[in-house]
């Protein structure tokens, strides 16, 4: 497979999500992270957004609710190039009414090859990695050749 490169700008921008259960914890991370997410640009989804906002007093771009169409919003974004990371505080303990949008944010993040976390570990290392500061070359599979391709009628 052939490899297009996509810039990651030093100044990253942020998709930020947790399920209901999760959302203590995200807030706490993020204050906890809050002089390196000021470098960065926020996004999250419906109340975590309100959330993290009311808690870091900054400016967050906040998306509609997750069941309601937030994570597909964050999943058109990553498609379009317009989000350069995720962090996602997901509940692997309880079944979400939209799981099968969960699994689509998660696998264009994959597709789209951008530093994901799910969980507050990966994202202490994400956002502690050196990478984090920098412009970085991300290696994204090139699709021409699939969406080119003939589908037989």
């Amino acid at each position: 497979m052939k490899f297009e490169t996509r810039e990651l700008p030093a100044r990253k921008r942020i998709a930020m999500v947790a399920h209901d259960h999760k959302k203590d914890d995200i807030i706490e991370w993020a204050y906890f992270n809050r002089d390196m997410l000021a470098k960065h640009e926020l996004f999250a989804t419906g109340t975590t957004g309100r959330l993290l906002e009311e808690k870091l007093d900054r400016p967050v771009r906040k998306l509609m609710s997750g069941p309601l169409g937030g994570d597909q919003q964050i999943g058109a974004m990553i498609s379009n190039g317009e989000i350069d990371m995720l962090i996602f505080f997901w509940d692997p303990m309880e079944a979400q009414p939209h799981d099968t949008d969960i699994k689509a944010l998660l696998r264009l993040a994959a597709v789209w090859n951008i530093p994901m976390a799910t969980d507050r570990s990966t994202a202490d290392f994400l956002l502690t990695s050196p990478l984090m500061q920098h412009k970085y070359e991300c290696k994204v599979p090139d699709y021409s050749t699939y969406l080119k391709r003939t589908i037989p009628h």
